[in-house]
């Protein structure tokens, strides 16, 4: 009995790693700055308002051979809400907006990776933002990948796509040209 269940489990792992070999893990470069969550929302239909998020994490995997296995996870601390001035900054963390005391990560978890043409996919998940979670999609692109100047191997992509607030619960009035917001991200991983 011991050595059936030692021959399937050496089978299993044999079967695997091929998997394992092609699929390559990526931590995303906070450290170094090089990836970025920002967000741009019209201000009463005259201007824009740019901000960003100044602290997250993340991974991703991604599977040069078959592309569709690739899969990306995003964690963002919403209290480090950035748009160059305190006090709106503070609204913005209030109850009107991010309510951070309840809500104090939003998160992105993909679900499919699908190549379009070139550099091209397009990415699926959930985003969870103000305690509300619903699927979202994004067209995103590789930048490029490469070795590093430390002797590390790196990826970069980059995408974005359009969010409504009131999807998710934050209602607060700022007119009709301020109703959705576009949701930009940039991510250099370091392969592990």
């Amino acid at each position: 009995m011991k050595l059936k269940t030692l021959f399937a489990l050496s089978t299993l792992l044999v079967t695997a790693l091929p998997f394992a070999a092609q699929a390559e893990k990526y931590v995303i470069d906070t450290g170094g700055a090089h990836a970025y969550v920002q967000f741009k929302i019209s201000h009463l239909g005259y201007s824009w308002l740019m901000g960003r998020f100044n602290r997250f994490e993340g991974s991703f995997v991604y599977d040069e051979e078959t592309p569709a296995r690739s899969a990306i996870e995003v964690t963002v601390d919403t209290a480090s809400i950035d748009t160059n001035h305190a006090e709106r900054d503070k609204h913005l963390r209030s109850e009107d907006f991010l309510n951070v005391a309840t809500f104090p990560q939003a998160r992105f978890v993909s679900s499919r990776f699908t190549p379009l043409s070139g550099k091209e996919a397009q990415l699926e998940g959930e985003l969870t933002l103000h305690g509300v979670t619903r699927p979202v999609s994004l067209k995103v692109t590789q930048v490029g990948a490469g070795t590093d100047p430390w002797g590390g191997f790196r990826r970069g992509f980059a995408g974005s796509m359009k969010i409504r607030l009131a999807d998710y619960g934050i209602d607060y009035n700022l007119g009709p040209a301020s109703q959705e917001l576009e949701l930009m991200v940039g991510f250099e991983g370091i392969r592990q």
